[in-house]
């Protein structure tokens, strides 16, 4: 038997033995709690916040205030308060059933900016930055640049050491930065100019940096004018002669690769939780607009072209929350057990629930009909909102490239 074949075989025993399929006491605690912030403090507001592309600060605050959860990839020595990988990925599709914006703003801060720091932080590190992430300042991650997307390894920022050691001087242009203008603290990467691999190797040199935004020569840019998700701020970042501390380099000099990639597997899962509560949150609208909608004499869920959408699209979302749970469990399992790396599983969810966001919400929008198509209703922002799930922590045709790699005999 395979390694792959023991990994499926353990993760099947664990759903067996510990959750039979059925949520935990905890996590049916957690998802009542996020649904019942989502639905009282997000819904009032999201369309308002949708339309004038305000990032959702208040909010945020309330959330940390109310729920504490900012912190469960954090430590509880660092004040934070952790939970199981499942339980992350219902708080973050129970977030985007209401309000995907702000779900991509926790699922950023929780998975790529905390968790990384937490993982890969030495103990000054997360001394001085995990309590405060698990506070309520707000994290973000920049990896992306303009010529260097879905190819992150052909990043131009460069970074080269002070004159007198102190400092990493680091410059360029940074993308596509979910969180960019509302975060205080930011896992960055840039290329050290002196490494011994820069411009031998294509990702030679590429370091990770905790970036503060009160640092000297840091500057946010550009604010992208987006189709969805326009709650959640998405900036450029602007490296002029920025200088950042020895002491912020995460890991070492020229380490900072396997630390991007490694967090790209872990929020993936994120993204994948992300879009099956988009079609959650879609399937439902439908669904209950569907039974209460009367045509030619009845409800129109009991006509059999809208009631196969229906069926079609309860079943694909439970499908969907099938995969992102077991990567969730995957995760968990190399973590805490040494198990192999979730890469694959991360990328079948990411896939699979992105498709399925894109595909419920543009049914749920064909069953409203005219409705559908207006602000009334919010599948259309459902809509707006899912294509991203097929594009960002790697596209589609990306993750198919990481899948066939995997499955290699």
């Amino acid at each position: 038997m395979c390694i792959r074949d023991r990994i499926n075989n353990i993760l099947l025993l664990r759903v067996t033995e510990s959750m039979d399929f059925i949520e935990t006491e905890e996590q049916s605690m957690i998802r009542e709690m996020v649904r019942g912030f989502a639905e009282e403090t997000l819904a009032p507001t999201c369309l308002e916040r949708d339309r004038e592309q305000r990032a959702p600060l208040e909010e945020w605050l309330e959330f940390c205030n109310t729920t504490g959860l900012q912190g469960v990839t954090i430590p509880d020595e660092y004040g934070g308060s952790q939970v199981d990988s499942v339980s992350e990925s219902i708080i973050v599709e129970e977030l985007a059933r209401v309000d995907p914006s702000f779900s991509v703003m926790y699922c950023v801060h929780v998975g790529l900016c905390s968790m990384t720091i937490a993982l890969h932080g030495n103990e000054e590190q997360k001394k001085q930055y995990l309590p405060r992430l698990a506070g309520n300042e707000i994290g973000a991650y920049s990896l992306s640049e303009a010529g260097a997307g879905t190819d992150a390894a052909a990043m131009g920022c460069k970074a080269k050491i002070s004159e007198d050691g102190s400092h990493y001087i680091l410059n360029g242009e940074k993308m596509w930065v979910t969180n960019g203008s509302s975060a205080d603290i930011y896992v960055l990467f840039a290329k050290d100019v002196d490494h011994p691999e820069f411009g031998d190797k294509k990702h030679g040199g590429t370091t990770a940096f905790i970036v503060e935004k009160a640092f000297q020569g840091f500057s946010v840019g550009k604010k992208e004018d987006k189709l969805g998700i326009r709650s959640s701020d998405t900036c450029s970042l602007i490296l002029k002669d920025c200088r950042v501390p020895i002491e912020n380099v995460l890991k070492g000099v020229g380490e900072g690769f396997p630390i991007a990639m490694n967090a790209l597997d872990n929020s993936r899962i994120g993204i994948a939780a992300q879009a099956l509560g988009i079609a959650q949150g879609s399937f439902e609208a439908a669904l209950n607009y569907a039974h209460e909608r009367v045509a030619f004499g009845k409800p129109i869920a009991h006509h059999q072209s809208v009631g196969n959408y229906l069926a079609d699209m309860a079943t694909r979302t439970e499908a969907a929350r099938l995969m992102v749970y077991k990567a969730s469990l995957s995760k968990q399992l190399h973590y805490e057990e040494g198990a192999p790396r979730h890469t694959m599983d991360a990328s079948m969810a990411k896939l699979f629930a992105g498709d399925t966001a894109m595909w419920v919400s543009e049914r749920a929008v064909q069953v409203l009909g005219g409705y559908g198509y207006t602000t009334d209703f919010p599948v259309e922002r459902f809509f707006r909102d899912a294509k991203i799930t097929q594009i960002y922590e790697g596209t589609q045709e990306v993750q198919r490239i990481v899948i066939n790699r995997s499955i290699s005999p």
